[in-house]
């Protein structure tokens, strides 16, 4: 894989993140599958975070491979996301993922949106 923004492996995934994210494509079976990870505007804080599972690829999408899955970001996202981190926590309140980003200038109460 080549270097993206200096750093080779753009994104870090818990091994709760992991365990939910395989939990859940096995529930969809079926072939591979990808997730998705992706920034889209309209967040309360600016810009939000989103994921779906996908079972094909984009052109220049980078595909990251973390102990058996298949992570995908396109290439407008991907500055967004280099060096986050995404965990998984299931409490009292609700199960998420969370991102934590260390690009974002701030980000809302829920932990789904920021700005950059």
């Amino acid at each position: 894989m080549g270097m993206v923004g200096g750093i080779e492996d753009p994104i870090t995934v818990s091994a709760s993140a992991l365990e939910k994210m395989r939990a859940l494509m096995d529930e969809e079976g079926q072939g591979p599958l990808y997730l998705r990870i992706w920034v889209g505007g309209g967040g309360c804080a600016g810009f939000q975070y989103g994921f779906c599972f996908e079972r094909t690829t984009e052109p220049g999408d980078r595909v990251i491979e973390k102990d058996g899955v298949q992570v995908v970001i396109d290439p407008l996202s991907l500055p967004y996301l280099t060096g986050v981190d995404i965990d998984y926590r299931d409490d009292l309140k609700r199960a998420r993922f969370v991102v934590k980003n260390p690009n974002a200038r701030t980000t809302c109460g829920c932990g789904n949106s920021f700005s950059a």
